[in-house]
């Protein structure tokens, strides 16, 4: 994911924090100091910590219970949002998904009943403090009964029957245990736009504007998957050959930035290969690494240095699943595509492959 870095290595698993996420220490940080000083500003950033290392143990959750059945998660990112695991793949087998889907949840339940026994099982107590809108917990054992609350919220939060959340994924795996994968995700996705619409106009009557925000989330999310998931159902059988561009331009490895922008200038390429004059395939230039590129260095630039020259090449014969989660590994749009004498012959690119499975999709709802 742009705008994050790595800070830590997890069982093999990049922990990655996303900028904002900072400026919401910043901002915390700088609110909590203006109405108590040093010590408060302090105090909030280490609780807005600590709850963000019980989202990231939530999310190991998921990563090593992906594990379990051969998924790797190559990263972790910590937004201010919350955090995503990033698996190369959701597992189609309802009871694999199942098991990953409920991790997460099952974690935060164990951390929220851990915590509730720290506090000696003390009930949480929001008191005023002062004037105005400031409140405080006041408990003996006021954090570990905020924690405990915390992680009760992820729980009933990440088990709503909607996708994106765990719950979605777990009422599909139920549902896929008697039909289809395709005909469960469809039937998820309707109950997840219910429930959507239900929240929607409960936080239009309190008023309550954040149940609004999570009723458009919900919403919208069950959408993406029903979506997602028509589209890989009519990918299904198909391969690279069907979808890959043959009819593309490239460029030496040894040409300079300014080339690379003639051409993209000319064409209506995104991607430009560098390949020798015998095909052999050198790297994969974007146009975000291009503009950067010549933001950073100038058109006189080898392109080279700024091309993706790490990218594994896949062959014609290859299929649609196995390239997409090749795609995702390397979080890249695009992949060379070669020949038996390793010579580039097509790009496979998702923006190509959105048009033919939506051609294709269109095709089987004719018949």
């Amino acid at each position: 994911m742009s705008w994050s870095f790595r800070i830590a290595r997890v069982f093999g698993i990049e922990l990655r924090v996303h900028a904002t996420f900072l400026l919401l220490l910043l901002w915390i940080g700088g609110s909590q100091a203006i109405h108590g000083g040093l010590a408060n500003a302090l105090g909030g950033v280490l609780i807005v910590l600590l709850v963000f290392g019980c989202v990231v143990l939530h999310e190991l959750g998921h990563a090593l219970a992906a594990r379990r059945f051969g998924i790797r998660t190559p990263d972790i990112t910590l937004l201010p949002i919350g955090g995503v695991a990033h698996l190369e793949r959701i597992p189609e087998n309802p009871r694999e998904e199942l098991v990953v889907a409920a991790a997460g949840p099952a974690v935060s339940a164990v951390l929220s009943a851990l915590f509730w026994s720290a506090s000696g099982f003390s009930t949480l107590r929001w008191d005023r403090q002062g004037e105005g809108d400031s409140w405080g917990i006041a408990s003996p054992n006021s954090l570990m009964t905020y924690l405990t609350s915390i992680n009760l919220g992820l729980v009933l939060f990440n088990l709503l029957p909607a996708f994106p959340m765990d719950g979605g994924r777990i009422l599909r795996a139920c549902l896929s245990f008697r039909m289809g994968r395709p005909e469960a995700t469809r039937l998820a996705a309707k109950i997840g736009q219910v429930l959507a619409v239900g929240l929607g106009v409960a936080g239009l009557m309190l008023p309550a504007p954040v149940l609004v925000l999570i009723a458009f989330f919900v919403y919208f999310g069950a959408a993406n998957e029903a979506a997602s998931s028509e589209l890989l159902t009519a990918s299904r059988g198909l391969r690279v050959r069907d979808a890959m561009i043959t009819s593309f331009g490239h460029l030496s490895p040894l040409c300079k930035l300014g080339d690379a922008a003639g051409l993209l200038q000319h064409s209506s390429q995104h991607d430009i290969p560098l390949c020798a004059d015998t095909g052999e395939f050198f790297g994969l230039l974007t146009r975000s690494s291009l503009i950067l590129g010549l933001q950073q260095s100038g058109p006189d630039a080898p392109a080279l240095s700024y091309a993706k020259t790490d990218l594994p090449a896949v062959i014609p014969e290859l299929l649609f699943s196995e390239a997409f989660q090749l795609m995702q590994q390397h979080q890249t749009p695009t992949l060379p595509v070669i020949d038996q004498k390793k010579r580039l012959v097509g790009l496979f690119s998702q923006e190509k492959v959105g048009e033919l499975l939506l051609l294709e999709s269109a095709k089987k709802a004719h018949h």
